[in-house]
């Protein structure tokens, strides 16, 4: 059992450092909002700190979960950063989806310490951090991820090392671009099918079993036909998850023209006032016939 400091409470941090708890490891918790905090700390025990310094005073692992480059940077370098206070030989595994740059700034401000660090971005939505059924991809050194995969077991059903610093975040890019098509072909089809009047349901049974079958159509058809919008990840966070993938295309010379399309359709969405819906929100741009 370990001493982890989690930083991040959110959607996701929350179940995951409750598996952790559940898992007999010591945890200090952090959260911008210390309500958070303290509420998530009643429910699964172990102690609140005010700053991500301090819960990773005493930490052998410290454990990220935030929202962007910025936050990640200001819990992890800031003046009252996890830096600030782990020891040398600790481990920093970090779950936020952020840029590859910074992943990358963290393991060469990490190595300046003596601190391993581990990009380890995760996909499978709210329900997958519930069941602890999280598919993480990792960049790192060897030695790194081998120490994250133990605690990361916790919550995880795939764990994959996907090369050095960066890797990892830049294999969620892989991830999102992929999702993103999915959704767009999966909304094209729903109303396609509604301007035929065929049965939704039939039509789900007869191609959920074939080639078409994938993990957005199991989890949203039903949804996206009732105009239900509530079941999982922000369309904001898809933009910026899109966003970051550009970015790291136009560096690295890759072309992506149907992504940079959906992504301006994501921001029709928010226009519409989709911003916290899920992302198969992505079927209202499209006319019911």
């Amino acid at each position: 059992m370990a001493r982890i400091a989690f930083i991040g409470l959110g959607t996701m941090g929350g179940p995951m450092a409750g598996h952790l708890a559940k898992a007999g490891h010591e945890l200090t918790v952090y959260n911008r909002s210390i309500g958070k905090a303290k509420s998530w700390a009643e429910a699964y025990g172990g102690q609140v700190a005010i700053s991500a310094a301090k819960a990773a005073e005493d930490a052998e692992i410290v454990i990220s979960c935030v929202g962007t480059d910025d936050d990640l940077a200001q819990v992890a370098l800031g003046r009252e950063g996890a830096f600030r206070s782990m020891q040398p030989g600790g481990l920093f595994i970090d779950h936020t989806t952020v840029s590859a740059r910074i992943a990358r700034q963290l393991f060469v401000e990490g190595e300046s310490r003596g601190i391993h660090s581990v990009d380890a971005p995760v996909t499978g939505g709210h329900s997958g951090a519930q069941d602890g059924r999280l598919s993480i991809m990792c960049g790192g050194s060897e030695p790194a991820v081998a120490a994250a995969r133990i605690v990361m077991q916790a919550y995880a059903a795939r764990i994959v090392h996907v090369g050095g610093a960066g890797a990892g975040q830049t294999a969620k890019m892989v991830n999102q671009i992929c999702i993103a098509g999915v959704i767009q072909g999966l909304s094209e089809a729903l109303r396609f099918a509604q301007a035929a009047e065929l049965d939704l349901d039939a039509v789900f049974e007869a191609i959920s079993g074939g080639a078409a079958q994938s993990w957005q159509m199991d989890r949203y058809w039903g949804t996206m036909a009732r105009d239900e919008f509530d079941f999982g990840f922000a369309v904001d966070w898809m933009r910026k998850d899109l966003g970051l993938a550009l970015d790291e295309a136009r560096a690295n010379g890759a072309t992506l023209p149907v992504t940079a399309m959906i992504d301006q359709f994501y921001a029709d969405v928010q226009a519409m006032g989709g911003h916290r819906q899920d992302t198969s929100a992505l079927v209202r741009r499209l006319t019911r016939a």
